[in-house]
């Protein structure tokens, strides 16, 4: 265990002198692979900013991004990364989206760290660099553990990464006792959560049992009826927590009916996965606590006013991941004694960059993300 928390402090983007030394002498050239031009330029913008602040932080002259235009495009794509490899370049940040990999595994002696979170990959040069759902389901995982959360649901809205979440559940072995697929549309969502809640069984129970209490001759009849009469439902839902795998306002419309269904956070723990801090949410009294894994906020508030500072103008999500990603190559290069091969992605490290603790094993990434809660219109950090 010591070992590894040694390790863990080793690998860090303040990037030690004894690692400078150790490539100082060799050219690391690293591609890139992002939107230059077309609808998605500001995403490829941010991101080559954020590389190029990554270079500076390292300080090392040897290091140099080579970034190519992918417009978007899978062919526009392929061209790039085709570029890239005639300048003898074996690692490239990129593309952003998953579309765009589908012809990359045509160049078998290039490695791909993909900016995408899905957690399927197209060929064995292409690694997922994005934080997925595995990452964040296996923090989810921890706090239920932590807390002794036995009885779990999980509301999957029905859109295309539906079952990128339920392969995570799998993978991350964590325990529910229910999974629901629900049709994200508000005229549908509401009565959909009343059947899994049982709002309407709950609901006669109630009145059942104001009725019953009307009709008996039990002596404070008329004090518990007042207490009943001040509530909507009477009976148990058979979970503990429930985990909802939305975003934006989608999410909102979830825990709404969650609410109007007598499902409060105060008693049942509503859990969510990474928001990226939305403060949308600090303004939702109603639904708070609720909790999500994330990457480090105060990282990534620091770096948020270092771009600022530097570009006048704010980063994307995924500049905060490509600066990391520098780091990273950069530090399984002086690893690999120097030599830049796919090799440097199948043994087993640990590198704590800005996002978190990047777990490397077998050309796969996953992230040990931190957990959070938003409580009192504040986020607030639990591990």
């Amino acid at each position: 265990m010591k070992k590894i928390i040694k390790i863990i402090l080793l690998l860090t983007l303040t990037f030690s002198t004894s690692i400078e030394e150790i490539v100082a002498s060799e050219k690391i050239k690293i591609g890139l692979l992002v939107p230059l031009t077309g609808k998605n330029s500001e995403i490829g913008q941010s991101i080559v900013k954020s590389t190029r602040l990554a270079v500076n932080k390292i300080n090392n002259l040897s290091i140099e991004i080579i970034p190519k235009d992918t417009q978007s495009n899978p062919k526009s794509t392929l061209k790039g990364a085709i570029e890239l490899a005639k300048l003898d370049i074996k690692i490239i940040i990129g593309p952003v989206f998953n579309e765009n990999l589908i012809y990359l595994d045509e160049l078998t002696d290039v490695t791909f760290l993909s900016l995408t979170n899905k957690n399927d990959n197209f060929s064995k040069n292409i690694i997922n660099a994005g934080i997925n759902a595995t990452s964040q389901l296996n923090t989810i995982k921890k706090f239920l553990e932590l807390n002794e959360i036995k009885k779990t649901i999980f509301l999957i809205p029905d859109v295309s990464y539906k079952n990128e979440i339920k392969n995570a559940i799998f993978k991350s072995k964590i325990k529910i006792i229910k999974n629901y697929t629900y049709n994200a549309d508000p005229t549908k969502l509401t009565r959909q959560i009343e059947v899994i809640t049982r709002y309407n069984i709950r609901k006669q129970n109630l009145e059942d049992e104001i009725v019953r209490l009307e009709r008996s001759n039990q002596n404070n009849k008329e004090r518990l009826i007042e207490r009943l009469q001040k509530r909507d439902t009477l009976g148990s839902v058979g979970f503990d927590s429930v985990i909802i795998a939305d975003f934006d306002e989608s999410l909102k419309s979830v825990t709404t009916s969650l609410l109007y269904t007598d499902i409060s956070p105060k008693k049942k723990y509503f859990i969510t996965l990474n928001q990226w801090f939305d403060e949308s949410l600090l303004e939702e009294a109603s639904v708070q606590p609720l909790y999500f894994p994330s990457v480090n906020k105060s990282n990534y508030d620091n770096f948020s006013n270092e771009y600022f500072e530097k570009f006048n103008q704010y980063p994307n999500q995924l500049s905060f991941l490509s600066f990391d990603l520098v780091g990273l190559i950069y530090y399984l290069i002086a690893q690999n004694n120097s030599i830049v091969d796919e090799k440097i992605f199948t043994k087993k490290n640990l590198f704590k960059g800005k996002v978190g603790i990047f777990e490397i094993k077998n050309n796969k990434i996953n992230h040990i993300l931190n957990f959070y809660k938003i409580e009192d219109n504040k986020f607030k950090k639990i591990f």
